[in-house]
């Protein structure tokens, strides 16, 4: 390095010190602020095609959002998942005011046919028709294209509601 090379690093080591010492809390309180609203997920269940979400707690649900949330608490679940807090990731199908039906094992929203139900698991537990009429205010229908998804379509997880739902992803990978 040249001698003006090297007396010019000097005279700006300190200044570049400092300003990253005033930018580094700055800077980290940003991303602090971030991850409180924000989530990286990595999916373990073939009930959806992708295997990485980027979870948004305050995004704005609406049909066609893909949501995750905390399964009601079951020994089906258990069973399936394991002991402990599991994060279910499903699209919504139907929002608040959309009228669910069911036909021998189809299911309808709206009168527009949404998905059939299984009668048990690939464990062989039973599985029970999952709920019908208006859908409640707060209150969501979720599903996939999975054949064997466990979701609205059954009583074990029925409507899912906002004090369930951890927020809105969207797939990343």
């Amino acid at each position: 390095m040249t001698r003006f090379a090297s007396r010019f690093v000097r005279t700006l080591k300190r200044p570049l010190v400092l300003t990253g010492l005033v930018l580094l809390p700055l800077g980290w309180g940003a991303v602090d602020a971030f991850a409180k609203d924000h989530a990286f997920l990595i999916n373990a269940s073939p009930s959806l095609p992708n295997w990485a979400f980027w979870l948004d707690k305050h995004a704005r649900i609406e049909r066609g959002s893909l949501i995750f949330f905390e399964p009601p608490a079951s020994r089906l679940v258990e069973a399936h998942f394991g002991e402990g807090a599991q994060l279910f990731g499903k699209r919504v199908l139907g929002v608040p005011g959309d009228v669910v039906s069911h036909r021998g094992h189809e299911v309808f929203i709206n009168g527009r046919k949404i998905a059939a139900r299984l009668d048990e698991t690939r464990l062989g537990i039973a599985l029970h028709k999952g709920p019908e009429g208006p859908i409640p205010d707060g209150c969501f229908y979720t599903g996939t294209s999975h054949q064997r998804g466990l979701d609205s379509r059954y009583a074990e997880i029925g409507f899912v509601c906002r004090g369930q739902i951890l927020g809105s992803g969207r797939a990343i990978l």
